[in-house]
């Protein structure tokens, strides 16, 4: 949720639905890259990095590994393959997130002490379960269209728990006081002048909003309706550092004109002066911490672990103000509906925002984009019945809607009317801004 979800660090949007149209690739090769990604994006780690969980948002990374295994032993291999035994009895225990159906289960903030299992015997629990999930996609018997329909589901929800891994590696190795890299990655020169913001109009009218199509989308993005907007114009690129370092050197964190009533209280009660993994030298300079480890501030990439709230008052300080969902959705679907070639998802692996390149409005990755709207269904929303339908609907209270993937969202994960959702205050994903205005 991830929509990433998820969060807490995991209340995402599921799919209640998905694609009927043949895959591109079996389902078994498809299980098999997804799973291997896991596996990959955590290999960089020691065992000591897999257990740390040094706030509750943030989940040790070998809890997901096990916690994506335990959904397909659980909702999967314990309802269709006959005579399955589960690996370990109170594994579920452990594991479980927050499915009330699927009973007792250890509170989220206690996560960091479970030293044991060991990352190799979590590793080992996921080979145990990959060997039994190849058996069961290999038996077209046992293979029906719900047992299809719930790996699907699972499949997305590791991905997202992938992203999930990327966010709270770098909170871990971020809060390190060695500032260490995750990874190295060839850094381009991101010095040159950036191109002044343009605003794209977007006349007024009705427009059709939500998911329409056969393949694979998640509950919250269907009950197509229409919304009127009036006419309106946002941002060709996302904010960049160099822009928002402009609001933190005029004092914005310290006036409080510019900030919610509740905004205004977070930034004094957390002593808040600057966005996430920022950092100011005695001279003044500023660095900033992403996975190649501590590096000055590069002014034309894009701002990113903005909370909501940091978001909305430097929309204010500039005298406009964050899209709605719906204003965001329909400029992406005129503009750009689909990703730019050089759409920058974690597929590419810098997993970290790139400054704008030529033809592209930065809707698709890099930063999840703030929006003015509260996360609430669409008409005719409906909770599934069951486990799986704790997966979307809980979720919807005291929300704030995003748009647009990022440098950690899987490329093939995301569309124009995909929702993720987070709390207001949360900024440990990667969340930045595009403005926009009445006209």
């Amino acid at each position: 949720m991830l929509p990433l979800f998820l969060y807490s660090s995991e209340k995402s949007s599921y799919p209640m639905i998905i694609s009927s149209a043949p895959p591109l690739i079996s389902l078994l090769d498809k299980y098999q890259e997804v799973r291997a990604q896991t596996l990959n994006i955590c290999s960089p780690l020691s065992p000591e990095d897999t257990v740390v969980q040094p706030i509750t948002d943030v989940s040790p990374p070998k809890w997901h590994m096990a916690h994506t295994t335990w959904f397909f032993e659980q909702f999967v291999l314990g309802e269709f393959l006959p005579d399955y035994t589960v690996f370990h009895s109170q594994f579920a225990y452990l594991f479980n997130s927050y499915y009330e159906h699927a009973g007792e289960r250890m509170l989220r903030a206690n996560r960091g002490n479970i030293t044991r299992p060991t990352v190799e015997e979590v590793k080992g629990f996921r080979a145990y379960v990959d060997e039994h999930m190849a058996k069961l996609i290999q038996r077209e018997d046992l293979m029906t269209d719900e047992a299809h329909r719930i790996i699907e589901l699972g499949l997305q929800h590791e991905q997202q728990h992938q992203e999930l891994l990327i966010y709270d590696i770098k909170y871990i190795l971020g809060h390190n006081p060695m500032f260490p890299a995750y990874h190295e990655v060839p850094v381009g020169n991101h010095e040159k002048p950036v191109a002044p913001a343009n605003f794209l109009p977007i006349e007024e009218g009705v427009y059709q909003i939500g998911y329409d199509g056969e393949e694979f989308h998640f509950d919250n993005e269907v009950g197509i309706h229409r919304v009127f907007l009036e006419s309106f114009a946002i941002m060709d690129r996302l904010v960049t550092n160099g822009e928002y370092l402009e609001f933190v050197k005029a004092g914005g964190y310290r006036q409080f004109q510019y900030w919610l009533s509740e905004a205004w209280e977070w930034v004094k009660r957390e002593d808040v002066k600057a966005p996430l993994y920022w950092h100011q030298d005695k001279d003044g300079t500023w660095f900033q911490y992403s996975l190649t480890g501590l590096n000055p501030l590069k002014l034309r990439e894009p701002v990113t672990h903005i909370s909501f709230y940091e978001a909305e008052a430097f929309a204010r300080w500039k005298g406009l103000r964050l899209p709605t969902e719906f204003e965001w959705e329909v400029a992406c679907k005129l503009h750009q509906e689909r990703p730019h070639e050089q759409a920058n998802f974690m597929d590419s692996a810098k997993y970290h925002p790139q400054p704008i390149v030529a033809g592209n409005p930065q809707f698709w990755g890099d930063v999840w984009e703030w929006t003015q709207s509260a996360y609430l269904p669409y008409p005719g929303y409906t909770t599934e019945e069951g486990a799986l339908g704790e997966y979307n609907g809980k979720w919807m209270v005291n929300q704030k809607v995003l748009r647009g993937g990022s440098c950690a969202s899987p490329a093939n994960h995301v569309r124009a009317t995909y929702r993720n959702f987070f709390h207001p205050h949360l900024r440990w994903m990667f969340s930045g801004i595009r403005l926009a205005k009445h006209l």
